[in-house]
């Protein structure tokens, strides 16, 4: 016992919880979100753009494809000579997008953050814009695309997003197409990068060993350099409120099923630790779930069956999937649109309420164990317009939340009736 105390004691006085702070340059106060971690000589920082993700794709997997050429090194080293350089020295860089945000990551021991800001800086500043470089991204790209035609998981899910985004920019997979990624050129690349890798639109998110005062100083300097460019709201996106169905024929031995409906909710919305419950109780809590105890424990028509919602600044939306054999498919279809209209007809019972909260207090700890899952924590709650301690208030309202209060709320979103179907299956 005295050992574990003095290890707690030990860890207490090595790790903080993340906290905000601000870095100021060329006039704006950019958010830095830090945690100081003393435990192993580790650092770790990202720079995340708003509104770079996919959402500001103007070719299918455009973003994507722009942080992969940024992956390419820099112009005066080139790919390989910038990749040796980072390795000789165990640095770490990287880029990546999302659905809203474009991310540059840098990973390194603490002896090697100085010259890690170094090569970072130096990537911000001349990336690889060569031919050479973007003919290089394009053939992995499309050999990517290749090695999909016969992931029908992703085929059917890529779909779904098709029928639930029809028109608009969320309807075109993150990955592009094989003909929008042969049309992507280096000025596409180049312009994107322009446009969005710029200081206005910067998160700044750091931990590790080391100290905020002293690297607000040397990240100041990297800022300095960047271009200021131009802030960007992110737009919002609807879901289409009228059902429709894909059906995809391919030699496959299972039915690929997934669905969808908007679910009309705002990421900011004080309901929505309601949407966490109810969900977790439709179909993302695994087994004890609705979909999985009604399709897999007393129909026995799929392994797995799962439904969860998505709320973002740019989309809110419930989508869900099952595989099952082909003969079973219609049943398994009709199966799901049955749960879901019995469960917003019903709602829930005091047992499934209380096992649920029981589940979501009882492991929050193992969501916030790690530096990186605290860290992003305190982003998406920064980033989504909440206060710090939005997480604990959310398990404070889940813990008090009353069967009638939530069986309201589920009654109240008959949107999610509204089903898309998009299907992979064989003739």
């Amino acid at each position: 016992m005295k050992k574990i105390l003095l290890a707690i004691l030990i860890l207490g006085n090595t790790i903080m919880a993340a906290k905000i702070e601000h870095i100021e340059v060329k006039g704006m106060k950019i958010p830095i979100i830090f945690e100081q971690d003393k435990r192993l000589p580790l650092v770790t920082m990202q720079f995340i753009f708003e509104n770079g993700g996919s959402i500001a794709d103007t070719k299918a997997g455009l973003a994507k494809f722009s942080a992969r050429v940024m992956g390419e090194g820099t112009s005066k080293l080139g790919s390989s000579a910038f990749a040796e350089a980072l390795e000789s020295r165990a640095i770490h860089i990287s880029s990546s997008t999302g659905k809203e945000t474009f991310v540059m990551e840098l990973g390194c021991l603490k002896e090697e953050f100085d010259n890690g800001l170094k090569y970072f800086d130096s990537l911000l500043k001349d990336p690889n814009f060569s031919e050479e470089a973007i003919s290089k991204v394009k053939t992995t790209t499309l050999g990517g695309l290749a090695r999909k035609e016969n992931d029908f998981d992703y085929i059917a899910s890529t779909e779904l997003k098709a029928l639930l985004f029809e028109g608009n920019v969320l309807a075109q997979p993150s990955s592009g197409t094989v003909e929008s990624v042969k049309s992507i050129d280096l000025d596409d690349v180049k312009k994107f990068i322009k446009e969005h890798i710029v200081a206005s639109r910067l998160i700044v998110v750091l931990g590790g060993d080391v100290d905020l005062k002293e690297v607000k100083v040397k990240i100041s300097k990297v800022i300095e350099t960047m271009t200021k460019g131009k802030t960007s709201s992110v737009q919002n996106y609807s879901v289409r409120n009228a059902p429709k169905e894909k059906i995809l024929i391919k030699e496959t031995e299972q039915a690929y099923v997934y669905f969808g409906s908007p679910y009309n909710i705002k990421v900011d919305s004080e309901d929505y630790y309601k949407v966490k419950v109810a969900t977790f109780i439709l179909g993302a809590g695994g087994f004890g779930s609705r979909l999985m105890e009604e399709i897999r424990v007393k129909k026995g028509l799929a392994y797995s069956a799962y439904a969860r919602v998505h709320v973002s600044r740019s989309s809110s939306y419930m989508s869900g999937y099952l595989q099952t054999k082909l003969e079973s498919l219609e049943d398994a279809k009709k199966t799901v649109t049955e749960v879901i209209s019995n469960f917003v007809k019903n709602g829930v019972t005091k047992d499934e309420l209380e096992q649920t909260k029981r589940f979501l207090l009882g492991s929050e700890p193992l969501r916030v164990e790690t530096m990186s899952q605290r860290l992003n924590r305190t982003f998406m709650d920064y980033y989504n317009g909440y206060e710090l301690d939005h997480s604990q208030k959310e398990l404070e309202l889940i813990k008090k939340l009353k069967l009638k209060d939530l069986n309201a709320f589920i009654k109240s979103h008959k949107e999610i009736l509204e089903m898309s179907f998009a299907i992979v299956t064989k003739r």
